[in-house]
């Protein structure tokens, strides 16, 4: 069976996420980076978007994921996001999602947690 890889690359989006005091109650920003191997199907010549999975549904999805409520860990989010892409979505394959805090540390360019999961056979 082929594959395609569909991925993003530093998605922002404004989310409730952290245990310590200032960061409850507010948003921080994190960028998800998202690969995801989808099942091709056979082409049905149309050059059509409903012959393929459209990313704009799996981005909306991430961004719902992201900012739908107060998490208070990354790898809780991570966990979370990757098991909503391979039950939202039937032609998802496997999931690799790397999701990082820019504002945690002043000394490095961001913090984060990177997971793959891959759907069962």
């Amino acid at each position: 069976m082929q594959n395609r890889r569909i991925f993003f690359s530093r998605l922002a989006v404004d989310s409730r996420i952290g245990i310590l005091d200032h960061e409850r109650g507010t948003t921080q920003p994190l960028h998800v980076d998202a690969e995801l191997d989808v099942a091709v199907k056979p082409p049905s010549g149309h050059d059509d978007i409903h012959d393929v999975l459209d990313y704009r549904r799996l981005r909306e999805a991430i961004i719902d994921e992201c900012s739908r409520a107060h998490v208070n860990l990354l790898e809780t989010l991570v966990d979370r996001l990757a098991a909503r892409l391979l039950r939202d979505f039937a032609d998802v394959q496997r999931v690799r999602l790397r999701i990082g805090k820019p504002m945690a540390f002043a000394d490095c360019a961001a913090v984060g947690i990177e997971t793959t999961i891959e759907r069962s056979a």
